[in-house]
This record gives structure tokens, sequence and C-alpha cells, in this order.
């Protein structure tokens, strides 16, 4: 069933929205300041990619203030805008009954948008 979602997912708008992350990525990469940021969207991209069937959890071993640090930045610079964005997107899908399964990765990537650093993707278990 994920594979089927992943399908799906990449033909409404999932691929668009993944390369705009691995592209916002690549033009945070080139600056030095920005490479952390830029690490960060990737890992957001690569979930935009294929929700289905992953989920994002908190690390174990927390970089300690220096994420939370680099949360608060990345809130303020682009965190806020990405999650609002997901979240409207999310209510668009639901007003189809079809499209709810996307508003919950819409809303999965909202969370994840909004304080990238200190969580990774996992596989969920079946």
């Amino acid at each position: 069933m994920n594979t089927i979602g992943n399908i799906l997912w990449l033909i409404f708008g999932g691929l668009l929205i993944a390369g705009a992350y691995f592209l916002s990525g690549v033009v945070l990469l080139i600056t030095v300041i920005g490479i952390p940021f830029g690490l960060q969207l990737f890992k957001i991209g690569s979930f935009a990619l294929l929700p289905f069937g992953y989920k994002a959890v908190p690390r174990e071993k927390q970089s300690g203030c220096l994420s939370v640090l680099f949360n608060i930045l990345w809130l303020f610079t682009g965190g806020l805008s990405l999650a609002v964005a997901h979240a409207v997107l999310a209510l668009f899908f639901t007003i189809t009954i079809i499209g709810i399964p996307f508003a919950s990765q819409h809303l999965k990537l909202a969370g994840l948008a909004l304080t990238p650093f200190g969580y990774k993707i996992i596989e969920k278990e079946a």
C-alpha cells in the first residue's frame, strides 16, 4: 500500500515539492553559513519524495543546545513559512476524501519543516 501511495504522491505534486527542497538545499550549500540548513533541506526533501512508510523521530543522542539554536534560526528564516505551506496544502487535500492520506503526509512534513534539527527519518514498522 505504501508503494501505491508513494507513486500517487509523486504524480500529484510530491516530485515538485521534493525538487524544490533539493534545489533550495543546493543553494544553501553554496554558502558556508547555510551548510547545516542545506543538509536539513536535503533530509526534508528525501522525506517529501517518498513519505508513505516513513516517519520522523527524535534522535536518541541530541546535539545539545546547538540543535535548539539552529531550530530557532530555522524557524525565523523559513521554517515557519514551509510549515504553513504544508498545512495549507493539507487543508486543500482534506476537501476530498481521496486526498486525506496526502493531507496526513503534508502534516508530517509540516512538523518536520518546523523544527528539522534533532530528528531522523526511519521506516515505519508494519
